[in-house]
């Protein structure tokens, strides 16, 4: 991919203003984790759609090549080489020049709009204003929820004005598309607002039995024995400490019953490990580092049971795409993120509590025939409702409405 300096290719430069597109996603991009894996759907949607896009971004991430899409990464005056999930002073830090390139991208060039993603959004807006560039926000998370798991900022007053924030944006922008669960929250407070909700697909192929036996084989899982599946990050508003409390439970019950928690990174793996330690060396759970995507297939294919044992929080998560189009059968926690595509016909939703995640998991465990019929049927919702080219339709629905609402800009 190019480098920052280094000239666009003519067919780039040449496409039309309406049809060229700023994303700004500040992430380390390209890495294989939750909101880096939506940018690159964007990106890989627009590039079908025929737009001409530059991706503006951290200095941080693996290149990669999507057809129309130019990269160009913001400075890195701090020298910072990993920016871990969620908030962090490395994030705060690469958040400067990024909002510094931003605006040179904007008095350099003319663009459709600006797609920014989460809190590039705020100074996307402001200069959107001042640029005459439409914005159009990705709610990835609602910002306020997602700093509340942070001590620091959990105090009445800072929640106050990280509310008041995020209002300010949802009316702001010209047009808000978010994450499915995160609808209402925004017509909540911005009801004027420009809303869509989109679902993101998951274009996973089923994993081969062969993949599942060599899975088992690597892990000493011998075969026949149950394995319940937990992939995703290690946050702790994802609910592993409850997950790992029913392991116990669900193995007094179905004592070989083995559980593998995939997407150990850094100082959350650490921590998880800690806890875990007596089910480890009992050889009750496995933990296992962050995969590549294209590892995922085989390693939901090693589950009887699929589990997001998920807290709190607006936004669904993207594994549960993954888990319903994997054909197996899931356990969730009973909230209403899950709710926006699980129900009971294709989960078994459970209240956020060690014992209720057991209870829910035994069920199934001690009755295969109901966990396959909801695998089944979740497989049928995936094959249905979260297709790539529903995704890509629903993108280019958003782009239409751009067009129609943007002022007119010459070619």
């Amino acid at each position: 991919m190019p480098e920052p300096g280094i000239a666009a290719s003519p067919s780039h430069l040449s496409a039309p203003a309406y049809r060229r597109v700023l994303v700004v996603a500040p992430q380390p991009f390209y890495q294989d984790r939750g909101t880096p894996i939506a940018v690159r759907q964007v990106l890989e949607g627009l590039s079908q759609l025929g737009y001409s896009v530059d991706l503006l971004t951290y200095p941080v991430g693996l290149d990669i090549q999507v057809s129309g899409v130019r990269l160009v990464r913001a400075a890195n005056p701090f020298r910072i080489k990993h920016v871990p999930v969620g908030l962090s002073a490395k994030k705060l830090l690469l958040d400067i020049p990024l909002t510094l390139a931003l605006r040179a991208r904007l008095s350099q060039g003319a663009y459709t709009c600006v797609h920014a993603v989460e809190e590039a959004a705020f100074p996307a807006v402001l200069l959107g204003r001042h640029y005459k560039v439409p914005v159009i926000y990705d709610m990835q998370s609602s910002l306020p929820e997602q700093l509340a798991t942070y001590k620091g900022l959990r105090t009445t007053p800072i929640r106050y004005l990280l509310n008041r924030l995020e209002t300010w944006l949802l009316r702001r922008a010209d047009f808000v598309v978010c994450s499915a669960g995160l609808a209402n929250q925004v017509r909540l407070v911005a009801p004027q607002t420009k809303l869509r909700e989109w679902h993101y697909p998951s274009v996973m192929v089923p994993a081969e039995k062969s993949d599942a036996d060599r899975l088992r084989r690597r892990l000493a899982i011998p075969p026949g024995v149950p394995v319940v599946l937990y992939g995703g990050t290690f946050a702790s508003y994802q609910g592993l400490t409850q997950l790992i409390k029913a392991i116990p439970l669900v193995r007094s019950q179905v004592p070989d019953a083995t559980f593998v928690l995939v997407g150990a990174e850094n100082g959350s793996g650490t921590a998880v490990r800690a806890q875990a330690a007596a089910l480890l060396q009992s050889g009750a759970l496995r933990i296992i580092d962050r995969q590549p995507r294209h590892e995922i297939p085989g390693y939901l294919g090693l589950a009887d049971v699929l589990v997001s044992p998920r807290l709190h929080g607006g936004n669904l998560p993207l594994k549960v795409f993954d888990y319903l189009a994997a054909g197996r059968a899931i356990v969730a926690t009973d909230i209403p993120t899950h709710r926006t595509v699980l129900n009971e016909e294709r989960a078994v939703l459970v209240p956020p509590h060690a014992s209720d995640l057991a209870r829910g998991i035994v069920s199934l465990l001690r009755d295969p025939e109901r966990a396959d019929r909801l695998a089944r049927a979740g497989r049928r919702y995936a094959e249905q409702h979260l297709g790539w080219s529903g995704f890509v339709e629903s993108l280019g629905d958003l782009y239409e409405d751009v067009h129609q609402h943007a002022p007119a800009r010459p070619a």
